[in-house]
């Protein structure tokens, strides 16, 4: 009974000290295209924020990845543009919902280069 107690309190303190999934947060019209990039390819995703075009004020923030195994199952990685101080569409990627119907030729989720 005592090792199967410890053998629990083992388990569990395994379980949480597994470290937090933290994801860095960058302006990107405070970085270049190119610095905004390699960031993202280095941490593999991050969340990307940037003033809004058609509204006053708002920001907008999105989560940016360097391939689809970095996005949900039923989602896939897109190209997507953000803002940068050096250009107006720094292309990254995006995840975005994936629909297999909406496909008519090949197969799987498309495979989209950094």
């Amino acid at each position: 009974m005592r090792s199967r107690q410890i053998a629990m309190m083992t388990l569990a303190a395994t379980l949480l000290a597994q470290p937090a999934l933290a994801i860095s947060r960058y302006n990107t019209t405070s970085l270049t295209c190119d610095q905004v990039r390699q960031r993202v390819i280095n941490e593999g995703a991050a969340i990307l924020r940037y003033p809004s075009t058609r509204v006053k004020n708002m920001t907008l923030y999105d989560r940016y990845v360097t391939r689809n195994a970095m996005c949900d199952p039923h989602e896939y990685a897109e190209r997507a543009y953000v803002p940068t101080k050096d250009a107006a569409r720094c292309p990254v990627l995006n995840c975005q919902d994936y629909d297999p119907d909406s496909r008519r030729t090949g197969f799987g989720k498309p495979v989209i280069r950094f």
